[in-house]
């Protein structure tokens, strides 16, 4: 992811209510009145990275972010962490995910990887557990602007991965034609990026190809995806030459419409779906762009092991770092994921080497 999005944001409330949320619902206290081991505001004394809690928390269920459940749990044996935890239960609601930090602070975890429901509000509820010595990641999704509150974000550079997407559907529409873009939810910064991505390529056809429209608001499960591509053909189906996609949901829904019409569209994906990489071997599905998101967790739960133990600290707070993105073809299909292992392994180096100080 992620985020993302690709992956879908709700909005809960207005800024200021966020702000509120997020400022009261974020402070907790162990028993005895301190800050949780690796929490305690402004100690610099290590502490054993058996004692930090790492919780993975996602803006609600999606299934790009099932990849993160194994990551963690491979961080927690590799590294000795003390616990790792995903969940899930936000439920696209930023007050209360707000609430669900609360409740994992509570219990004792002092380290997080977040993915913001909302991400021109969000850099509040991490500032408010920065504010409390709890390590925080932004992982699959970046806040919206140019300020990151946390720590660290590890995400897809949304925009470079649609732009590759959008030049993929291009060259295998053979250079021109009737492009439509399918993404997530409008009001998310990362399908604004998106959109930019596509844009760019689309521009450098000079012409040769027409953006026809971008769907948005088509991520938030497989069955709205389903009806909005059902659509989309009823409506365009012969005028369309390409779909690009650039959120889950519309790109596994696309990639099993247009196969079931026999229609002469050449779909490419985002992640690596079982039905998306199976269209890629059959034929069905021109390409898709692959991200990291064991790359997030496993990498993120590290560095968040090291800033909440004391080991180190962050050389450049709020340094965005890309996950990686890369472009499945037939040619790739069986052996992209050796890549995608190889540049987690990459990021490991470069957060050693580049994002982080460590005495």
């Amino acid at each position: 992811m992620t985020r993302s999005s690709l992956i879908r944001a709700r909005l809960a409330a207005g800024a200021a209510a966020v702000l509120m949320v997020a400022a009261a619902g974020c402070s907790t206290k162990s028993s005895g009145g301190t800050a949780a081991a690796g929490g305690a505001k402004g100690s610099g004394a290590k502490v054993p990275i058996s004692s930090v809690k790492v919780a993975l928390v996602p803006g609600g269920a999606h299934p790009y972010f099932q990849p993160w459940i194994a990551a963690g749990a491979k961080a927690k044996s590799d590294f000795g962490l003390g616990g790792v935890t995903f969940n899930e239960t936000a439920e696209w609601d930023q007050a209360k995910q707000n609430s669900l930090l609360t409740s994992l602070a509570a219990q004792g975890y002092n380290a997080f990887g977040i993915f913001g429901v909302s991400p021109t509000d969000i850099n509040a509820t991490f500032g408010d557990l920065k504010s409390k010595g709890f390590a925080v990641a932004s992982l699959a999704s970046c806040p919206a602007g140019g300020t990151d509150a946390a720590d660290f974000c590890l995400s897809t550079d949304v925009q470079q991965a649609a732009y590759q997407a959008a030049k993929a559907t291009i060259a295998a529409m053979g250079g021109h034609g009737v492009l439509v873009h399918m993404t997530g939810n409008s009001v998310d910064s990362n399908t604004q990026r998106r959109e930019a991505g596509v844009q760019q390529a689309v521009d450098e056809t000079h012409g040769q190809v027409k953006l026809l429209t971008t769907i948005t608001d088509v991520d938030t499960d497989l069955q709205t995806a389903q009806k909005a591509v059902s659509d989309l053909l009823t409506a365009h189906g012969s005028q369309i030459n390409g779909i690009v996609n650039t959120a889950y949901n519309p790109a596994v829904a696309s990639a099993a419409a247009v196969k079931a019409a026999g229609l002469p569209i050449k779909v490419v994906a985002i992640d690596d779906d079982p039905k998306v990489l199976a269209g890629i071997k059959d034929g069905s599905v021109a390409a898709t762009v692959a991200q990291n998101p064991v790359g997030q967790a496993y990498v993120g739960s590290w560095a968040l092991g090291q800033l909440a133990s004391k080991a180190c600290t962050v050389k450049n707070p709020g340094v965005v770092v890309d996950s990686g993105e890369f472009v499945v073809t037939a040619a790739n299909v069986g052996t992209y994921d050796t890549q995608r292992q190889a540049k987690t392994q990459q990021l490991m180096a470069y957060f050693k080497s580049d994002v982080l100080s460590c005495s």
